[in-house]
């Protein structure tokens, strides 16, 4: 009976690994497969659990590095950093003092704050060189 339930272990992990391609369950897929081959050799359940146990971490500690460096790894921007350097016009003057100030880039209005704290007047061209949250950080096209 141990045996089904460390095949359906088995196959759950390797269901959740293909779902997720991430390599977080395939370790304990391969710790199942230990528990099994415990179970057919008649080990006892403590056993098994043990052999699951330390098959998993043995492959979680020796394997998962090198595989994740053969993987390849490419960081993708957000949306705030690809709007870093690009030209927005200004359409509400920037006044840290007052805290005020809107720019229109690509279509879309954004609160805005100079780089330096300079007063930026409205229809302004300016370069976006930074963003915090809601708010772009920008200094003025020269």
């Amino acid at each position: 009976m141990a045996a089904v339930w460390w095949t359906v272990a088995f196959i759950v992990c390797l269901i959740l690994e293909a779902a997720t391609f991430s390599l977080v369950t395939i370790w304990f897929a391969i710790g199942a497969v230990g528990g099994l081959i415990a179970a057919l050799f008649g080990a006892s359940t403590g056993v098994q659990l043990v052999v699951f146990v330390v098959v998993s971490a043995l492959m979680l500690i020796f394997t998962r590095p090198a595989v994740k460096k053969l993987m390849p790894h490419k960081p993708v921007p957000t949306n705030a950093e690809l709007d870093i350097g690009k030209t927005a016009e200004v359409i509400e003057a920037i006044d840290s003092l007052s805290g005020t100030g809107r720019v229109r880039l690509d279509g879309v209005d954004w609160s805005a704050r100079s780089e330096d704290g300079s007063l930026i007047e409205k229809g302004a061209n300016v370069t976006v060189t930074a963003s915090e949250s809601t708010t772009l950080i920008v200094r003025k096209k020269t």
